[in-house]
């Protein structure tokens, strides 16, 4: 943190979440050793900084124009809401991270209004989607933005040539999972064969998963939850599960003895740019699992390229299927794998790193602030 003889002493930090969440239920039970801890919430406690979360409560107060809004730009109408409350609070002595696009483009489209503009600082999920792009563009908005945050390099180079911005202010963040909760433990489910571990919902190929292992001499868990799903959230589960496969919600603790007592983790995925998996990806990795992945844009190849996991094509089932027969026929190999990924992890993708990253870049926005100064962030720890 700064000193009070830094500028950034004076400077009020905002995180702004684009969904609710109960971040003290989060750090109560992390303190009982019964989940992770939220990143949010370290954030939050390290820069005193204030939260902001959409709320059903706002729904009453949600206006035409908020609806037009939502539908010509991005977001739900309480998201408008909520981001014209907080450009009442905040000036240009104040930096706001705001964690996804349908939380940050409703404050940047607004702050066009406002004289005394908050600093924005903003996560961006799917650069790709035509409407958030086409807003930044066409309005300039991204002149409002101080900092753009990416989780893959496909994303850092695709919003840089987008919005002709350099990786000066486009930034890559490190994907991340909390190292105090998930790390390598004794497993303790009874197995009477080799288990296989997957999880998640979002852009998940469970059918092409279940084709592979419907004759191998295995058992399949599946986590089948996701605290991102929605609705919309696209994902492919077979009409009739195998015999040997399970889909069911498991809770925090149950879910890290899955990753521990699993033989191989296995991470089947539709073919996307989406870069869905990576939470599961970093958690067995910090689990110190043998992991296979299919192989998709952005984080899934950077691990394949530096050969901590095995891959397989999108749809490939019999490719599964042999990756599958070979890791069991190996298990020293696939343990081998899994400690030099455990390791890689411990240097690159801990929650303690993150936040580190995370707090280099708003500091230094604090200070341009500060300062009247222009930005220039440099993560050391990138």
């Amino acid at each position: 943190m700064k000193t009070q003889d830094n500028p950034t002493s004076s400077v009020r930090f905002h995180i702004v979440n684009s969904t609710k969440f109960d971040l003290e239920l989060f750090s109560n039970r992390a303190s009982l050793g019964n989940g992770p801890r939220h990143t949010v919430w370290q954030l939050k406690e390290t820069l005193n900084a204030q939260i902001h979360q959409p709320d059903t409560a706002d729904d009453s107060l949600v206006k035409p124009i908020h609806q037009l809004l939502a539908k010509l730009v991005i977001g739900r109408p309480r998201q408008w809401v909520l981001a014209e409350r907080i450009l009442q609070q905040t000036g240009a002595n104040d930096v706001i991270f705001c964690g996804g696009e349908d939380a940050g483009l409703p404050l940047a489209v607004l702050s066009l209004l406002k004289r005394d503009r908050p600093r924005l600082v903003m996560n961006v999920m799917c650069p790709e989607r035509w409407r958030p792009r086409l807003f930044l563009q066409v309005l300039q908005l991204h002149r409002l933005v101080h900092a753009f945050l990416v989780n893959t390099a496909i994303k850092q180079q695709y919003l840089s040539k987008a919005l002709r911005r350099g990786n000066d202010s486009v930034f890559l963040l490190p994907e991340q999972t909390d190292v105090q909760f998930f790390y390598p433990g004794a497993g303790t489910m009874a197995k009477q064969r080799p288990l296989i571990a997957s999880g998640g919902l979002e852009q998940r190929d469970y059918t092409t998963l279940a084709a592979a292992v419907k004759d191998l001499d295995v058992d399949v868990k599946v986590c089948a939850v996701s605290p991102n799903a929605t609705s919309k959230t696209k994902c492919s589960i077979p009409e009739t599960l195998p015999d040997n496969m399970e889909m069911r919600h498991f809770d925090w603790v149950e879910f890290r003895d899955l990753y521990r007592s699993a033989d191989i983790t296995v991470i089947s995925l539709l073919d996307n740019n989406y870069s869905a998996g990576l939470t599961v990806l970093m958690e067995a990795m910090a689990c110190r699992r043998p992991i296979v992945i299919t192989k998709t844009e952005g984080l899934a190849k950077d691990m394949l390229a530096r050969k901590l996991v095995w891959g397989v094509e999108p749809g490939d089932a019999e490719g599964l299927k042999a990756t599958l027969s070979y890791l069991l026929a190996h298990p020293e190999e696939a343990q081998a794998k899994a400690e030099s990924a455990y390791r890689y992890f411990l240097e690159h993708h801990t929650s303690e790193h993150f936040v580190a990253v995370m707090l280099d870049i708003l500091q230094q926005v604090g200070d341009a602030t500060a300062t009247d100064g222009q930005l220039a962030v440099n993560p050391k720890l990138v």
